[in-house]
C-alpha cells in the first residue's frame, strides 16, 4: 500500500515539475533527499512525522521552521500537501521513487554489478559501456566485490538478476547432476 502510495505521490511532483521548464528537477531531487534525511536523522522528528495524534497544524509549524527557507518552493508545497494529506511519512520511499522517475525520463539506468575481484577502471567502463550499449541507456554502475561468487559477474537491473558468475553455474550443475 505504501509503495503504490509512494510511486503516486513522487509521480505527481515529477509531472508538476516538468510544467516549469526553468525548474532543475535535480534540485527538486537534493531537496527531497535532504528532507528524508534530515528526518531520518532525528528520532524527535522521525517520531513527530509518524504521531497521528499531533495535529496537521503543529507538523506544518515544524516543516515551516525546518524546510521553508531551505528548499525549493515547490518541493516545500509538495511537503504542505503531502501533511495535509497525512502522508508525510512517506517521504523516503517518494523520494526513491522520484528518483527513479528521473531516470526515466532522462534514460538512465540504475545497475548493481557484482564481481569476484576487484576490476580495474578500464575493464568497469568496458562492462559499463556494454551494458549502456545493450540497454541504449545511459548506465549508472553501483559496484561491489563477492569473492563467493568465484568468478564472472552478476548483473541487478531493476530487481532482475543476471547471474553469469561460476559459482551460479555450478551450483546449476551440481543441482543437474543430483536430479539424474
Amino acid at each position: 500500500m505504501n509503495e503504490l502510495a509512494s510511486k503516486k505521490w513522487a509521480k505527481a511532483l515529477i509531472e508538476l515539475a516538468q510544467e516549469d521548464e526553468s525548474l532543475d528537477k535535480e534540485n527538486v531531487l537534493s531537496d527531497l533527499k535532504f528532507v528524508a534525511q534530515t528526518i531520518s536523522e532525528s528520532d524527535e522528528l522521525k517520531s513527530m512525522v509518524n504521531n497521528p495524534s499531533i495535529s496537521v497544524e503543529e507538523k506544518q509549524i515544524v516543516i515551516s521552521k525546518l524546510f521553508q527557507e531551505k528548499i525549493n518552493t515547490i518541493v516545500y508545497n509538495f511537503l504542505f500537501a503531502l501533511n495535509l494529506k497525512k502522508r508525510l511519512n512517506l517521504v523516503s520511499e517518494i523520494t526513491k521513487e522520484f528518483e527513479k522517475e528521473l531516470d526515466f525520463l532522462k534514460n538512465i539506468v540504475r545497475i548493481d554489478i557484482t564481481s569476484a575481484i576487484d576490476l580495474n577502471d578500464e575493464r568497469k567502463t568496458d562492462i559499463r559501456n556494454r551494458v549502456a550499449d545493450k540497454l541504449q541507456k545511459d548506465v549508472k554502475v553501483n559496484w561491489s566485490v563477492d569473492s563467493n561468487i568465484i568468478a564472472g559477474l552478476i548483473f541487478n537491473i531493476n530487481d532482475t538478476v543476471v547471474d553469469n558468475s561460476i559459482k551460479h553455474k555450478l551450483d546449476n550443475l551440481c543441482a543437474n547432476i543430483i536430479k539424474v
